[in-house]
């Protein structure tokens, strides 16, 4: 029946992210222990202050429509935490509040990317920047980097790869999926650059800006140069483990902050009232949990980082920030054990899935096929336990 569907949906690939953890429930419900470390999610649950505001707000009758954008209080609670914490000025009315960051994004793009525009994604990237942008219509050009820059791009390479065709340029910083950490100076590059074409537009998305371990998180927007051609993206789902509740925002030009609520008004309207009235709660929070949850995943990325590059075949990178660790692993391929070819990364992660049941993302997905993305949002008994099935089956693939 697939010649019924449209064009535009047959392009879109299916999340690899969502691919490997429905794979992985699936073999979770034949029985099988499976160590999912696929989904980027804290494993906390939501701080209890946070969850007695989604109560009242049930008991408060906050049920009916919200407006498109955002109730008024929590705008006004983003834009305060943008000047608290990023140093940005955003009037509530330059803030958008949508279903999840992901709709945030999908706002963004479809409001600004015409049908044969150019992107600029500096890769690796999260899945989902590709696939938005082929949604558009766009055409995406990517600048790449490697462990051995510590997956970061340079000003320069940034510089080369704009053209007259080029609408928007896309990253992340704390990055998904390598955890690397843009820092001030080599933003002032980006801006410098930026700067020297008005029509051209960054996202900066910074929804892991709390889960960063090298020092102060630093914007995009902060530079007076690039601020009217900056949309910083954020929400959360990240920072305060609500990624159920599918709050995210962007702080933007007043312009394409009304162009992204036309864009919603006709797609989903205002997010869920409940979700909203408890993020305004967690906005408003002091930093003890933020700095709770940091050091949580600073003790498991040294733990996950030397559990890991103690297997042979893993090449990795102390990441930054976020919680993920991105290794290079061509030295497993070309092998294979029991039947179970491993020729690439999509192999290796459906062969580690099989015999070692331990689920992990290809690094296809992020535009980086060596790689490996595993997420250490889980338990250090996780963690432990999926690093020695991995070694046990890694030496099954290269010594059996």
């Amino acid at each position: 029946m697939d010649k019924y569907l449209s064009e535009r949906i047959k392009k879109l690939s299916e999340s690899q992210t969502i691919a490997m953890a429905q794979r992985s429930r699936a073999l979770q419900a034949e029985g099988i222990d499976v160590i999912s470390l696929s989904l980027g999610e804290p494993d906390m649950n939501v701080p209890d202050l946070v969850k007695e505001a989604a109560k009242k707000a049930v008991d408060d009758n906050w049920s009916h429509y919200p407006p498109v954008a955002g109730y008024p209080e929590l705008r006004k609670a983003i834009a305060e935490k943008f000047k608290r914490q990023n140093g940005l000025t955003y009037t509530p009315e330059q803030i958008l509040v949508s279903t999840g960051a992901k709709q945030s994004l999908a706002n963004v793009i479809l409001s600004l990317v015409n049908p044969g525009d150019e992107v600029i994604i500096l890769a690796p990237y999260w899945v989902s920047y590709l696939e938005l942008v082929k949604l558009a219509g766009g055409k995406a050009k990517f600048v790449t980097a490697g462990i051995e820059t510590n997956f970061k791009s340079s000003a320069a390479e940034l510089e080369e790869a704009i053209n007259d065709d080029t609408k928007l340029i896309i990253f992340s910083s704390p990055s998904n999926p390598t955890g690397s950490f843009y820092t001030k100076d080599e933003l002032a590059g980006f801006a410098k650059v930026i700067a020297k074409h008005p029509g051209v537009f960054a996202i900066s998305d910074e929804i892991y800006e709390h889960i960063n371990f090298i020092g102060k998180h630093e914007s995009l927007a902060q530079f007076p140069e690039v601020y009217n051609q900056t949309i910083t993206v954020n929400g959360v789902s990240k920072a305060y483990a609500m990624t159920g509740y599918r709050i995210g925002y962007i702080g933007a030009p007043l312009w394409i902050t009304k162009a992204c609520d036309k864009m919603q008004g006709q797609i989903t309207s205002g997010a869920s009232s409940i979700a909203q009235r408890a993020s305004i709660e967690a906005l408003n929070m002091d930093d003890a949990w933020l700095n709770e949850m940091r050091d949580v995943f600073e003790k498991r990325r040294h733990l996950v980082t030397e559990l890991f590059s103690n297997i042979e075949g893993f090449k990795t990178k102390l990441p930054d920030g976020a919680f993920y660790l991105f290794p290079e692993v061509s030295a497993l391929f070309g092998h294979s054990f029991n039947g179970q070819e491993v020729n690439d990364a999509n192999d290796l992660c459906m062969y580690f899935l099989n015999e070692c049941h331990v689920a992990m993302v290809p690094g296809e997905a992020f535009g980086a096929p060596n790689y490996i993305r595993l997420s250490y949002a889980t338990s250090e008994t996780n963690l432990k336990e999926a690093a020695r099935r991995i070694k046990i089956g890694v030496e099954k693939l290269l010594h059996h």
